[in-house]
């Protein structure tokens, strides 16, 4: 009988939950654990113990980045496998530096996924091509600008938020609505794949810092 593989998935969309099932289930030895946020999937990481951990990084709640360190804290045999829609090569060198020791989009094949399983459970590190690609293109170019995907006004915003300003400030200071710029703040952390408020500050702050000792 083969050895029993234990398997958590954190990730907040059931249908790529139900896909993700489907595919871990051709292996008879696995056994799948699931959560839909990080501090849900911290806690069954605690009491089921996986060997694999297959996490996405932009949760409803929180961020995945936040949650691996205490993933490892309370587990630290488990090989964390990131699966998420962001692919730039800033993304997967984070990732890699908490911990990560696979990390997949969900543009790739979906059985690349048991691939990554086998690769990390055997000591390795699984990068998916279109971040292998990613990382290898990164290498030959200068240090790519974080806010390079953004537009002016969205660039305004993070330089606002970096100096302090809370969004009505920044409403006035941009003479737009409170929405407008509520809408702005949710498209900025799309973009930059940031899942919380918190964490979108604590960005514009170190950019906009970097930005001044440039």
């Amino acid at each position: 009988m083969s050895e029993r593989v234990k398997i958590l998935m954190i990730e907040d969309h059931p249908i790529v939950r139900d896909g993700c099932r489907l595919i871990l289930n051709q292996r008879a030895n696995f056994e799948i654990a699931e959560a839909s946020t990080a501090s849900e999937g911290v806690a069954v990481n605690r009491k089921f113990r996986p060997d694999v951990i297959i996490l996405d990084i932009v949760l409803r709640e929180d961020s995945g980045f936040d949650a691996i360190p205490m993933l490892l804290a309370d587990n630290e045999m488990a090989r964390i496998v990131i699966f998420s829609m962001n692919e730039t090569a800033r993304f997967v060198r984070r990732a890699l530096d908490m911990g990560a020791r696979g990390y997949l989009t969900k543009n790739d094949d979906p059985n690349t996924i048991l691939a990554a399983i086998d690769k990390v459970r055997s000591g390795g590190v699984y990068l998916g091509q279109s971040v292998a690609q990613a990382l290898a293109l990164a290498n030959l170019e200068p240090v790519a600008d974080p806010l390079r995907g953004l537009s002016g006004r969205e660039k305004q915003v993070v330089a606002l938020l970096g100096d302090g300003k809370s969004l009505a400030e920044i409403a006035t200071d941009l003479d737009i609505g409170y929405k407008t710029a509520a809408n702005v703040v949710a498209t900025i952390k799309q973009k930059l794949g940031i899942a919380t408020s918190v964490a979108l500050i604590k960005f514009a702050v170190e950019a906009t810092a970097k930005d001044r000792h440039a």
